[in-house]
């Protein structure tokens, strides 16, 4: 099985303005989110990776780097992880875009928006480009690889959708928080999503090269009787 570790970026300039970021150049991470970042690469720290990747903005490339520290592995970029392109909306306050009438359908039809002005991306397009460059990294990795991608709230959001086999107007009921860390094993027959939005603890536990595809019946033991199963460093 593929294990695949989502990483959000931490708490953006951005974030902290209550300002929808989008795209925009030169968005950095706070002093707040460059300390999750390195929290989350403590989390990381027992985990061997195959391929390191991250969407090309900034505010990803600094979450992932204190993750890199340390490893020989090359990052690699994907512009299939970016940001969903905003369009119009992009630098705007989210207080001021909460009453424009798109917004509703935003949150409960997000399948149907696509978001005005030059450039602005339907969320159809994101979510299915973003889905897209996690089977091609599955596919590179192979079926015992465990990687890492970067990323933005949206973008993850719609990842795990896919996972869990929801509709995208469903997404808007998972919850992706800065620097949080979600796991999705992809097997021959389905993916299951081990953990999601994590915030504390480490992530080790959580790789195993157990072949089994099949959900186990009644629950199983947990991913603590799998410790057997984790490969090597």
């Amino acid at each position: 099985m593929t294990t695949l570790m989502l990483l959000r970026h931490g708490r953006s300039s951005a974030n902290d303005k209550g300002v929808l970021a989008g795209r925009r150049p030169g968005v950095h991470l706070d002093q707040t989110g460059r300390q999750q970042a390195q929290a989350a690469a403590d989390r990381l720290r027992d985990v061997r990776f195959d391929r390191l990747v991250s969407s090309p903005l900034e505010r990803c490339l600094e979450t992932i780097e204190p993750v890199m520290a340390g490893r020989r592995r090359k990052l690699q970029i994907d512009e299939g992880l970016i940001e969903a392109d905003y369009g119009s909306w992009s630098g705007k306050k989210l207080t001021a875009l909460s009453k424009e009438p798109l917004w509703a359908q935003v949150q409960n039809h997000p399948s149907a928006v696509t978001f005005p002005g030059r450039g602005g991306e339907a969320m159809v397009d994101m979510a299915a480009r973003a889905v897209s460059a996690v089977r091609r990294h599955n596919a590179k990795v192979g079926p015992d690889g465990v990687w890492l991608a970067c990323s933005h709230g949206d973008v993850i959001k719609a990842i795990v959708a896919d996972a869990l086999g929801l509709h995208l107007d469903q997404f808007q009921r998972i919850v992706i928080d800065p620097a949080s860390i979600t796991v999705i094993r992809y097997t021959k027959d389905r993916p299951f999503v081990v953990v999601a939005n994590s915030s504390s603890g480490p992530l080790s536990q959580y790789v195993v090269t157990a072949a089994d595809s099949d959900a186990a019946v009644g629950g199983g033991a947990g991913h603590t009787a799998a410790a057997g199963q984790r490969r090597p460093r």
